[in-house]
């Protein structure tokens, strides 16, 4: 498996590389858009339980991490990239980190605390971003003002998404349109 690398950009591990495995349709989220995301998630960040559904190279979830978030649960459905994101959380000391292999949506296990934010990139041929998004809202992973992001390669409407979702920002850099939206019930 040859492998890339991409730096976490803010926060405690600042300038540290994670490895990027080559695997078909993996695509970390670009320093641009990470910047700009969690520019956003500042405010709400801090002590935030978290899930990474569609974890790749795991920079969403250690970003996250890396600027004060209390947990973060790392999902993703090849093996191979599953082990090397349980390195990484080795070579962090990232105890507040887990990883797990698991098709989204079908197979996410239930949380012990809602989380407060999600990060949904997943591959975008694979059609599965608003499936996860209902099952998310049905299956009550989320907490009451969750927010939640969402990467896709062409820009979402609000109607498309779950009742009491709403898309508090959008932008598009590139091929990648991205958005955040909150949970508001």
């Amino acid at each position: 498996m040859k492998q890339g690398r991409v730096r976490i950009i803010g926060g405690e591990w600042r300038g540290r590389m994670l490895k990027v495995p080559d695997v078909l349709n993996l695509r970390p989220t670009p320093d641009r858009v990470r910047e700009t995301l969690f520019n956003w998630l500042s405010p709400v960040i801090a002590g935030a339980h978290c899930l990474d559904a569609f974890a790749g190279s795991g920079v969403l979830g250690f970003e996250a991490l890396s600027r004060g978030a209390a947990h973060v649960v790392m999902v993703e459905q090849v093996s191979a990239v599953v082990s090397l994101l349980q390195e990484e959380i080795v070579m962090l000391k990232a105890n507040n980190a887990e990883v797990y292999c698991g098709r989204v949506p079908e197979q996410l296990r239930k949380p012990q605390t809602l989380f407060d934010i999600v990060f949904l990139d997943p591959p975008y041929q694979a059609n599965v971003l608003l499936p996860t998004c209902f099952y998310l809202e049905e299956q009550g992973f989320l907490a009451k003002e969750a927010y939640i992001y969402l990467e896709t390669k062409s820009l979402l409407q609000e109607a498309d998404l779950p009742l009491h979702w709403k898309i508090l920002k959008s932008k598009k850099a590139g091929q990648v349109a991205y958005h955040l939206a909150q949970r508001l019930v």
